[in-house]
């Protein structure tokens, strides 16, 4: 990650590929998204327990299954380049991921089949809605983004090249369209 020094070069550089993210070391969390870095400010303990419980939700369902569930700060490529020229590398802060193939030693390697992202107040509307349109283009087929401030949550399908959305509140349970049978329930 990047050390005080290449974060205040961050603003004479604009762009940047995976190949700089690499080089990067230090305590800070970014992602890329077309080149641009975003600083990730540490989770708060709302955060973590709703990572928390939604996560143990997935993963008890999908043990023993093809599909496996991975969590931040995992590099997620989506549009991976064998030279590291790719430009966006996103940390969701949950993911299933159902094809071994993009699981990588030290990244996953293409888009997941579903993403979890709990808002953060340092996240920005710009960067949520990057992320967003990176997803679609990508092919995240399912993208949940989980406002705690709102006790809601947006589910995004992928269907036919664009998302149906739909809003869960209060103690829902939620469909997961990628996995037939499981259900999320919000309380």
């Amino acid at each position: 990650m990047a050390d005080a020094a290449e974060v205040e070069n961050f603003e004479e550089k604009k762009y940047y590929s995976y190949s700089d993210y690499l080089t990067w070391e230090g305590p800070e969390r970014c992602q890329l998204i077309n080149g641009e870095v975003f600083m990730m400010a540490s989770p708060s303990v709302v955060h973590q327990v709703i990572l928390r419980e939604i996560s143990n939700q997935f993963y008890t369902w999908l043990r023993g299954k093809t599909c496996q569930v991975f969590f931040a700060p995992l590099d997620v490529r989506l549009f991976p380049k064998d030279d590291n020229s790719d430009t966006t590398v996103v940390q969701p802060d949950m993911m299933v991921v159902c094809d071994e193939n993009k699981i990588g030693k030290n990244s996953i390697n293409g888009p997941p089949d579903l993403v979890v992202e709990i808002v953060s107040p340092s996240n920005t509307h710009r960067e949520l809605f990057l992320k967003f349109q990176y997803y679609l283009e990508a092919g995240v087929r399912e993208y949940w983004v989980i406002d705690p401030d709102e006790k809601k949550v947006q589910v995004h399908i992928y269907e036919n090249g664009h998302y149906i959305s739909t809003v869960y509140k209060d103690d829902a349970a939620i469909p997961v369209n990628i996995l037939p049978g499981l259900s999320v329930n919000l309380n």
